[in-house]
């Protein structure tokens, strides 16, 4: 089916316990079936970053870099962007990465000259496309006024949370590719709706809407989200993060034909960030 090509493997869950309804990591072995099952499956890029704990390095281990495409992103530490983008290379034991993102933001509005790091990766052929994974709209307005020649971008899009829609339409005009995380809303959209926390206990009346929906529609919530996102012309690549097997299958299964349009929305804008949890 053409949109399991849009899935794209998150690997947090490789090098850290990671998200609300987390398994816990996966063992090496577990990771080479993944990725093996991927692979079948038809995904073709890999987000990580060197923030992940050790990531990176259980990636190369299993040597991900001779099958897919790998995205991966700097996050601000003591070591230079050329330093922590070599590291990785060292990891794939590879000269050349598809994508590098600025993990966040901060780092550039503090110096924006590190941006010039990215762009001497570029031409020296080192990476492909080259970005930001970014948390908020704002942040995306300061880099287009600045007006710097990205060309890919992360940012978090969901069925709740659609901040930045309105700029899909542009970005695919300046030929930005667009990966979108957090499809799930970190497994939120999965927890039982009886036992919310009570900082959460705002966001019910909308899991129950979108529970109404989905049975509407005769799929599941996980079905709804990730086709939601998959069916969305403007967006290149859809994170999906999984603690085994038998979850990547079930994400493959969960890719349909079916058009979904569920009108959900969010007014408490401020709890669709897992920060605020």
């Amino acid at each position: 089916m053409r949109n399991l090509s849009k899935l794209v493997l998150g690997t947090v869950q490789f090098g850290l316990q990671y998200g609300i309804n987390s398994a816990g990591r996966p063992s090496i072995e577990q990771v080479s079936d993944i990725l093996n099952n991927a692979k079948t499956g038809g995904i073709l890029i890999l987000d990580t970053s060197s923030a992940y704990g050790n990531a990176e390095e259980v990636l190369g281990y299993v040597k991900a870099g001779e099958f897919f495409k790998i995205v991966s992103k700097y996050s601000e530490c003591d070591k230079s962007v050329a330093e922590t983008f070599g590291n990785s290379l060292k990891f794939f034991s590879t000269e050349h990465l598809y994508g590098y993102l600025l993990h966040h933001f901060e780092a550039y509005r503090e110096n924006k000259s590190i941006w010039n790091d990215f762009v001497q990766l570029q031409q020296e052929g080192k990476v492909d496309r080259i970005g930001f994974s970014l948390y908020e709209p704002w942040e995306l307005d300061l880099i287009l006024k600045d007006g710097i020649p990205f060309s890919l971008i992360q940012v978090p899009y969901n069925i709740f949370d659609r901040q930045f829609e309105p700029y899909f339409k542009q970005l695919k005009e300046m030929g930005v590719e667009i990966h979108v995380r957090s499809t799930f809303l970190q497994g939120l959209f999965f927890k039982d709706r009886e036992t919310l926390p009570e900082k959460l206990q705002p966001l019910k009346k909308y899991l129950i809407q979108l529970d109404e929906y989905a049975a509407s529609k005769g799929i599941s919530v996980g079905d709804l989200a990730l086709n939601y996102n998959l069916h969305n012309p403007y967006i290149d690549g859809v994170l999906i993060g999984v603690d085994n097997k038998e979850q990547l299958l079930q994400n493959f299964a969960s890719v349909k034909d079916i058009e979904i349009n569920p009108d959900i929305k969010v007014e408490e804008l401020e709890l669709l960030k897992p920060v605020n949890w």
